[in-house]
């Protein structure tokens, strides 16, 4: 049986400090054993490799896709539409998927806030704990507010809910 693999945003606005906490918990979560593999969405036409490599030169002179790899990894660039569920099957051997960004998707999420006056911009529906700056307030009564450096209540959290949402298909 494959197992699917239990997914969670961090979101809220740009340059929240999504990228930084994500960046400094995957240690942490790698510390306790968790497979995690990241998903971000860009709402722009992103550069997909390197200028002058070979697989850049093939995507520039039609190819419909690309691969490089070695012994411990691959890059894949294929030109279709895709969406984040067909990037989950990819990344099915992962016991955690983290979404960076998705504010307005309804997986459950971490959200992070840029200051005490800053309004939540996720469905509150979806919100498992704000990330707040140091001495923030709760934003909703009844769910954390982190201070956003707190990475290792952050790695607990996230734990938890690997733990509580892992399940075999």
């Amino acid at each position: 049986m494959s197992k699917t693999p239990p997914v969670l945003a961090v979101s809220g606005y740009k340059n929240s400090g999504k990228t930084t906490l994500i960046e400094r918990v995957l240690p942490l979560l790698a510390e306790r054993g968790l497979r995690v593999a990241v998903v971000k969405r860009d709402g722009h036409r992103f550069a997909a490799d390197v200028p002058d490599t070979d697989t850049w030169r093939f995507l520039r002179a039609g190819a419909g896709g690309t691969a490089v790899f070695d012994d411990e990894k691959y890059m894949l660039v294929k030109r279709e539409a895709v969406s984040e569920d067909r990037l989950f099957e990819v990344f099915s051997d992962a016991d955690l998927i983290l979404l960076e960004g998705f504010k307005f998707s309804p997986w459950p999420k971490i959200e992070m806030l840029r200051g005490d006056d800053a309004d939540s911009v996720c469905d509150p529906a979806t919100v498992l704990a704000f990330a707040v700056p140091a001495g923030g307030a709760a934003v909703r009564a009844g769910l954390p507010a982190i201070p956003r450096d707190d990475c290792a209540s952050f790695a607990e959290l996230i734990y938890a809910y690997v733990c509580e949402n892992s399940r075999e298909d």
